[in-house]
């Protein structure tokens, strides 16, 4: 399976095949093959946002947080578009970086997991030179692609060209280029791969069933005349009454929907845990780091950030994906926590399928939402009716 070679590939030691990452990544290229324009955009874009991060750093310094890890992203995003332009010039980008640093042996080039050598044939600073002039140089090279009025007929030494001065540019940077290359491949497998259910995370299975989250639950959800929302699972009331708590009302008073989805799908909601007192005290480390208060906080604030953002899209109405810079954020939120071993593409899915029982919960005030784990899954149920999928 390509989510399992990716997986490898990844957390392989050493240096990494050109070939290997250009076949493998053609698994996440979501773009028309024939369509270059979008991937010559994203090229530019890419190289800009180097250069825009280089800026920071040199204008910050130790102020600007996550410097080389931003840079080795735009790097990483860059090569991603150049990857994908040289596959639909039917170019290999091992063959480029061999003519780029005019090296005419034979075998399989690949990036060098030591900083300041991206490539195994390249072990010292024979291209190092200024930052500011390697990345000067990246950005023309880039830029004379746009000038082209035919996309499709771009010159192999154009390709080249953009080749050695990525190179350049990368070594003055002194980073990984094989670092740069697998944090690209997850990156874009966590993005855009749907996961196989088998290797996804399940945070509690090794602990007593007293102490998961349900694997199949079913939480009945009524609004009475005061406005409030209250929750019922097994007969039995769960958690407060709830109000929207704002001079406008949204439908909030039904953000637990949320965290349901959370634990359906994620198999990660202390909120949840708390809820229905399933706290995994057996480990004393998890029931402080994972289960309690400071988790909450983090899942609390979360779920607000996104219900924000959601109100200005319509609640996802109509959406099949959400927005990277969301789900960046997400990845963001969560640094430190066990749900960060999911994958961005399973946020996704977990905010989509919250957010389409959330309207139907909004719209009827009140219904059954139904939690299954197995499947990691989450639908609404009307009162008294039947599954609305």
């Amino acid at each position: 399976m390509v989510e399992a070679r990716s997986d490898l590939f990844c957390k392989s030691s050493g240096s990494v095949s050109l070939e290997e990452y250009q076949a493998l990544i053609k698994e996440t290229d979501r773009f028309h093959d024939d369509s270059f324009t979008p991937i010559i955009f994203g090229l530019f874009g890419e190289v800009g946002s180097i250069m825009s991060a280089s800026k920071k750093y040199q204008r910050e310094t130790k102020a600007y947080i996550g410097y080389k890890e931003a840079v080795e992203e735009e790097f990483g995003d860059a090569l991603w578009y150049y990857t994908a332009l040289c596959r639909r010039l039917s170019e290999s980008i091992s063959e480029l970086f061999y003519a780029a640093v005019d090296d005419q042996s034979s075998g399989v080039i690949a990036a060098c997991d030591h900083e300041n050598a991206p490539l195994s044939q390249l072990m010292t600073a024979k291209y190092l030179e200024n930052l500011d002039c390697s990345l000067l140089s990246l950005g023309a090279v880039t830029a004379e692609m746009l000038k082209i009025d035919d996309f499709k007929k771009i010159k192999k030494e154009t390709l080249v060209d953009f080749a050695r001065v990525y190179l350049q540019a990368l070594q003055s940077t002194d980073l990984s280029f094989a670092r740069i290359i697998k944090g690209n491949v997850r990156k874009a497998f966590g993005r855009f791969s749907n996961p196989r259910i088998d290797d996804l995370p399940d945070f509690d299975l090794e602990f007593p069933e007293e102490e998961q989250l349900p694997r199949k639950f079913e939480i009945e959800i009524t609004e009475r005349k005061n406005g409030r929302s209250y929750m019922r699972w097994n007969g039995v009331f769960i958690g407060s009454s709830l109000a929207d708590n704002i001079k406008d009302p949204d439908g909030y008073r039904f953000h637990d929907v949320f965290h349901f989805a959370h634990a359906a799908i994620l198999h990660w909601s202390p909120t949840f845990r708390a809820l229905i007192k399933q706290k995994r005290k057996s480990n004393p480390l998890f029931d402080e780091t994972q289960d309690s208060g400071r988790a909450i906080v983090v899942e609390e604030g979360l779920t607000a950030w996104i219900f924000s953002y959601a109100k200005d899209v319509d609640y996802f109405n109509g959406h099949d994906s959400i927005s990277f810079d969301v789900l960046k954020t997400i990845e963001k939120f969560i640094r430190g926590y066990e749900v960060e071993k999911c994958p961005l593409k399973l946020w996704e899915n977990a905010i989509l399928q919250a957010y389409d029982v959330f309207r139907k919960i909004k719209e009827n005030n009140g219904g059954i939402v139904i939690g299954d784990r197995d499947s990691r899954t989450l639908t609404f149920r009307s009162i008294g009716g039947k599954n609305d999928d």
